[in-house]
């Protein structure tokens, strides 16, 4: 061996045992991404500064972020699903390892993988030569699994108590959250089903993307104001003032939603939507909580929608198109601002309800009244036990509300349970 031929060995033995570069997954989404026509708007090259406002939530889900919960409450025509891409993508290529991802159904799931996880392994070329055509003989790859190099892609619904028990997984994406059902084949509720076969791994990511629904019922409301409740700042085109955009502040003539315009908060001037793409490149993520430490949470609007995509007017329409049905403003909250929907009923008024008081002695069962229940709340020193009166369609009345003091883990307090309900 020549000192040349010596000195290249040593220099690529000294290379080998470098470490792989820290990349993020907005590096490695700029560098091998490549969105296909048959799912994407804007086919070609990823361009992360197309989004700005996605390349933090990228980088958290990355493999030297010490965020472990990422939480991504959005709008519509925001990008949510194609930077959930973008990770899976970096998992198959940089850091491999069990990876699940759930949609609310089964069905769902299916859809997805053809139509968008599908092109993302078919366009870039990385990815190509690490996940084998399912075509190909003892690919390993089927609609919802999806092999490669020290790891495996498990696609599922929701619905499905089995896909959700898989396996363990060191990344878990769970996508609109909100369309999940409440409890799975009975065997509880399907987020906290994933996520326990994530808890063996110690350096395990999840994201948690979704559109949110009903208030008091989202999911992805909840995991978001249980984080540092990020916002995406934007600086004013006219005083530079920093703001995050807000949908009351958008300002149109009457009846002319083609020219919304956007009204500063901070020096009140309006400001048109061509600005845009100025203000988003210069944006940044704010917190507004403290968080419990271990999630990210960003929320986002359709207002930030980059142009060409979703502009002012088209919101601005779209609100005016939605006044008289609870339906469409439900709509509209959810998917244009990514917020939550306060549903309203017809709760009688004060009044209407005095009204309808009856004047009956307590203890004494009105006309009317069929048979009586007893129901028994245990406290740990007492018994609180009201009795009721019931008559034709599910009219009733309280007729005695007693208080029984004893530990319910002796005798007495119970003896004097049964002399109550043997009164007559």
């Amino acid at each position: 061996m020549t000192d040349k031929q010596e000195a290249a060995f040593i220099h690529s033995y000294l290379e080998g045992l470098k470490p792989d570069p820290v990349l993020l997954v907005s590096e490695w989404a700029d560098e091998h991404r490549f969105l296909s026509g048959k799912a994407a708007s804007e086919p070609g090259p990823w361009r992360t500064n197309r989004t700005p406002y996605l390349k933090e939530i990228m980088d958290c889900l990355s493999a030297s972020s010490p965020v472990e919960r990422v939480i991504f409450m959005k709008g519509a025509q925001i990008g949510g699903t194609e930077c959930g891409n973008n990770w899976l993508g970096y998992i198959i290529h940089h850091t491999p390892g069990p990876t699940l991802g759930v949609l609310p159904t089964v069905e769902m799931a299916k859809r997805n993988s053809k139509q968008r996880l599908d092109p993302l392994l078919e366009e870039s070329a990385v990815l190509r030569e690490l996940v084998k055509p399912a075509r190909s003989k003892d690919s390993g790859n089927t609609v919802l699994t999806k092999e490669f190099p020290g790891g495996l892609l498990v696609l599922t619904g929701a619905n499905s108590a089995a896909g959700l028990r898989s396996m363990p997984v060191r990344f878990l994406f769970l996508d609109e959250v909100d369309g999940y059902p409440g409890d799975v084949d009975g065997e509880g509720d399907p987020v906290a089903l994933a996520e326990a076969r994530a808890r063996t791994f110690a350096r395990r990511k999840i994201f948690v993307c979704s559109t949110p629904t009903i208030k008091g019922l989202s999911r992805i409301e909840r995991e978001y104001e249980a984080s540092d409740m990020r916002r995406f700042m934007l600086p004013c085109p006219l005083c530079g003032a920093f703001q995050w955009l807000k949908f009351p502040q958008l300002k149109w003539p009457h009846n002319q939603p083609e020219k919304a315009a956007y009204e500063c908060e901070h020096c009140g001037e309006l400001f048109e939507e061509h600005y845009k793409t100025e203000l988003l490149a210069n944006g940044y993520w704010e917190p507004h909580a403290n968080g419990d430490g271990r999630s990210a949470g960003f929320h986002i609007s359709s207002l930030y929608s980059p142009l060409g995509w979703r502009s002012w007017s088209d919101i601005a329409r779209s609100w005016l198109n939605a006044q008289g049905s609870d339906a469409s403003i439900k709509s509209f909250k959810n998917t244009d601002l990514g917020e939550t929907y306060i549903e309203s009923g017809e709760a009688p008024e004060w009044h209407r309800l005095y009204e309808r008081r009856e004047d009956y002695r307590i203890c004494t069962v009105p006309m009317g009244g069929l048979f009586l229940t007893a129901g028994v709340d245990v406290q740990k020193d007492r018994l609180e036990l009201e009795i009721v009166a019931w008559g034709r369609d599910r009219e009733s009345w309280s007729i005695d509300y007693r208080v029984l003091q004893g530990d319910p883990a002796k005798s007495e307090v119970w003896q004097a349970l049964d002399e109550v309900l043997a009164e007559s």
